[in-house]
């Protein structure tokens, strides 16, 4: 049911931004001046939308947290529900209830609290003391044990409800930012000046290429992008690179077009965007043992780079091994792997699967994530780990661990990540590993084994150097994989 409406409002956002999208990129078309996009009515009214999601959201984060106890009220009303009922038939009602209603009450608040406890020993010596005082003792507990099975289980449900409100709340929250960020790419898209786009349709004329709309964008980070409607002249395709080659000159820049946009301008008008060149490149390389005795390894992986010039890496090791925790940490990655390319963060892809993988009934099943996000304009790393084992940097002669102790995704309702941001440089390299690696290694002296294995192990390609590492950590094992191992490795490299 939570599952349902979670995907109910994520499609009605969708619909709506689909919605907004066509209305801002039908105006920019119909307009050849700029416009004041910053007091657009359709920005106001997305950002109202936001504001709503937001409040909703809050609304959710209002409600009460989950209980580990019952309360002294719902525990007076099971003593209630007794005295009406078995005590009420009892000769002895009168005598209990009347005039020793003060004791009667607090032995059976005792017993109660005792049954909630769970304690065998004080649970005995309770059910001894009352065989004096009650003629109907076995009667008694026995019912305030029905009460109290079916007051247990009230609370287990009403907690995962409460968790479940939470898990919704956080995905209207989410949901409320990724509109505001959206507002402002569609509503901060500035058309191009006559003079700049006439100079550009001049040049990519010269290229058989007609163009007929340019707009840019100023990102937060200060560089622009642009986004161009184009076509071919003539019978065939041009290579998209041509139009970027033209833009570089005009901006005086090293222009590229985007990573997940088209790369060849055919003869129909379609829009391409373009984006400042970075200045890295990651190569990387992963290796692979499955457990023995096992076909298939529950350790998934993927690394792609976004049009947003991040290199997205994200490693996942399911709980167990076989089938079963392939299925789980592949559809984890795969998620967040969306998600990011949609452009959220990597923190909050990662907040948005735990909470879905705590609506879900799992039976106790969860995954490790392990995301490293390197910036390929500066180079900077954004590690976050959610259960994960240690990531190493190789420097020449040096390396670095990024351990965590956090809690992996689905064991609890609010994530605890743990993240760090370190620079990297060319050359350098990350390995990132699953547990079954380390846990080759001897126990107490892991990290330091594996950061000797590392400066041992000679590769100046990342394929060939997590291959060198597996190798010598198999020769601990005796060859024998007690645990799905990987290891993923990748270079920084110069464009």
């Amino acid at each position: 049911m939570q599952e349902w409406m979670i995907a109910m409002l994520v499609i009605s956002v969708l619909l709506i931004l689909r919605d907004m999208a066509k209305t801002i990129f039908s105006e920019m078309k119909k307009s050849a001046a700029t416009l004041a996009y910053e007091q657009h009515p359709q920005k106001e009214k997305m950002q109202r939308y936001a504001e709503s999601f937001q409040k909703l959201a809050n609304s959710f984060y209002g409600m009460p947290y989950r209980k580990d106890y019952l309360s002294s009220t719902e525990i007076d009303e099971m003593i209630q529900e007794v005295q009406e009922g078995l005590c009420k038939r009892c000769h002895f009602n009168q005598v209990c209830w009347k005039q020793n209603s003060v004791q009667s009450y607090q032995r059976i608040y005792s017993l109660l609290r005792i049954m909630e406890e769970d304690d065998e020993e004080k649970f005995r010596k309770a059910k001894a003391d009352l065989t004096g005082v009650c003629i109907s003792q076995g009667k008694l507990v026995q019912e305030l044990q029905r009460i109290m099975d079916r007051e247990r289980q009230n609370l287990i449900w009403n907690n995962k409800l409460l968790e479940n409100r939470v898990a919704v709340a956080e995905q209207l929250g989410e949901m409320a930012e990724l509109m505001k960020v959206l507002s402002r790419d569609l509503f901060d898209m500035v058309e191009a000046d006559v003079q700049f786009r006439e100079e550009f349709a001049r040049r990519l004329k010269k290229r058989h290429i007609q163009v007929r709309n340019v707009w840019y964008l100023e990102q937060p980070d200060g560089k622009l992008r642009y986004y161009a409607e184009l076509r071919a002249k003539g019978k065939g395709c041009v290579p998209a690179g041509e139009a970027a080659a033209v833009l570089s000159k005009m901006c005086q820049t090293h222009m590229t077009p985007k990573e997940s946009g088209k790369t060849l301008i055919n003869r129909e008008f379609s829009v391409l965007g373009f984006a400042e060149e970075v200045n890295f490149k990651m190569l990387y390389g992963a290796v692979k043992i499955t457990k023995d005795k096992e076909t298939i390894s529950g350790d998934n992986y993927t690394c792609a780079t976004e049009d947003n010039g991040q290199f997205f890496m994200c490693l996942s090791d399911g709980m167990g091994s076989g089938l079963e925790a392939c299925q789980e940490s592949e559809s984890i990655v795969d998620t967040l792997e969306q998600l990011v390319e949609a452009g959220f963060s990597g923190e909050t892809a990662a907040r948005m699967v735990n909470s879905v993988l705590n609506l879900k009934t799992k039976n106790g099943r969860f995954s490790t994530v392990d995301i490293s996000m390197v910036d390929l304009y500066s180079g900077m790393c954004h590690f976050l780990k959610a259960g994960a084992a240690t990531t190493f940097i190789k420097r020449d002669h040096w390396v670095e661990a990024i351990s965590s102790t956090s809690l992996a995704l689905g064991l609890v309702q609010q994530a605890d990540f743990e993240s760090s941001t370190k620079k990297l440089y060319e050359g350098d390299f990350l390995i990132m590993v699953t547990d079954g690696v380390l846990d080759a290694l001897p126990e107490g002296q892991a990290e330091e084994i594996m950061k000797e294995i590392i400066l041992q192990t000679n590769a100046s390609a990342a394929q060939e150097l997590g291959r060198g590492i597996l190798e010598r950590v198999l020769t601990y094992s005796g060859y024998c994989a007690t645990d799905d191992m990987t290891v993923l490795a990748a270079g920084l490299w110069r464009n």
